[in-house]
């Protein structure tokens, strides 16, 4: 591997090797240190990270006004991903996704403002509003280039067809996608990314920390609602885990290293998402830029953990539900 620069599709912008999530900084693992946060999003900048990866919905604003905080003196050198669309109750729940183009824009001019910004590189419907046609929600986006608020657009977890039907009303330079040694429903849809000039970025690559080894810290953290993390599966699933730690233990790596690299190996139009809330976490990562594994040890990593090893969905149902990427 190496830290030289990956390009978002054929018409977006160029960006460091992986990207840093801030979702988990506002409180979806459960409670977030701002101090270790803002000093976590510090060491990614000096580190060379350009993109930061974000949600209008994560912490219901918290997350782009950390980011604002964090970035005051940096914004100049950095990229801002923007999810919007997902609606939020007062209590914290999950009330469907918005698309309409007037949603759009007013999403857009509160993010704006939170992020204490005239623009986001990168703005993108979190999730398909199937009650609105994608040229309709695209078309706003587009007006909002135009005007200068927005420099590109991406997608979230929409399927090749979508993506085709967007691309006829303005480019699109990448959609986000959960990826991973666990989640690799993604591999079906590259060919076609890839010949429309698109790139993916790629989240869940620690398939939120159960390649790892981390374990849901209570109910307020969300991992402790998705099945993979639930009952039978968690211990179906530790099986997997532990494959993949006695591996690394091995190779003298950690298996957030392994599990990078793994996702970095599958072609440089990737950018991997990673959703370090530490500095200690960021370094892990980090080091697996480093490293120069062998296709036989990338082949070892990927049987280490197979799709058909991991019980359970990535989500629970009403949210799979919810994602056109697995419809076919």
């Amino acid at each position: 591997m190496s830290t030289s620069p990956r390009r978002l599709g054929h018409t977006g912008p160029t960006v460091f090797p992986i990207a840093l999530g801030c979702m988990g900084m506002s409180g979806m693992y459960g409670p977030a240190d701002e101090n270790e946060s803002i000093a976590t999003i510090h060491a990614a900048v000096e580190a060379g990270i350009t993109l930061f990866d974000t949600g209008d919905f994560y912490g219901i604003g918290h997350n782009e006004r950390l980011l604002a905080k964090a970035l005051s003196d940096r914004r100049k050198n950095v990229q801002l991903s923007v999810k919007f669309g997902a609606l939020r109750a007062p209590g914290g729940g999950w009330l469907g996704v918005d698309g309409r183009p007037a949603a759009v824009k007013n999403f857009l001019a509160y993010s704006l403002d939170r992020l204490e910004t005239d623009h986001v590189d990168i703005y993108r419907l979190a999730r398909l509003d199937p009650q609105v046609p994608i040229e309709d929600t695209v078309g706003a986006m587009a007006e909002m280039v135009k005007a200068g608020y927005v420099r590109h657009i991406g997608l979230s977890e929409v399927n090749p067809e979508t993506v085709r039907r967007a691309q006829a009303v303005h480019p699109i330079v990448d959609v986000q996608l959960e990826y991973s040694l666990a989640s690799r429903g993604v591999e079906s849809s590259l060919p076609a990314l890839r010949e429309m000039g698109v790139g993916v970025t790629a989240y869940g690559v620690f398939s939120r920390g159960l390649l790892t080894g981390s374990k849901p810290k209570g109910p307020a953290d969300f991992r402790a609602w998705l099945p993979r993390f639930k009952g039978e599966n968690a211990a179906t699933n530790q099986t997997a885990q532990n494959a993949l730690s006695s591996l690394a233990d091995g190779l003298h790596l950690t298996p957030a290293q392994l599990a990078l690299a793994w996702v970095l190996s599958k072609g440089n139009d990737i950018v991997p998402v990673v959703g370090a809330r530490t500095r200690k976490q960021l370094a892990d990562a980090l080091g697996a830029l480093s490293l120069d594994l062998s296709a036989e040890t990338l082949a070892l990593v990927e049987r280490a953990v197979t799709p058909e090893n991991i019980a359970g969905t990535r989500y629970a149902a009403e949210q799979m539900g919810m994602l056109d990427s697995e419809r076919t």
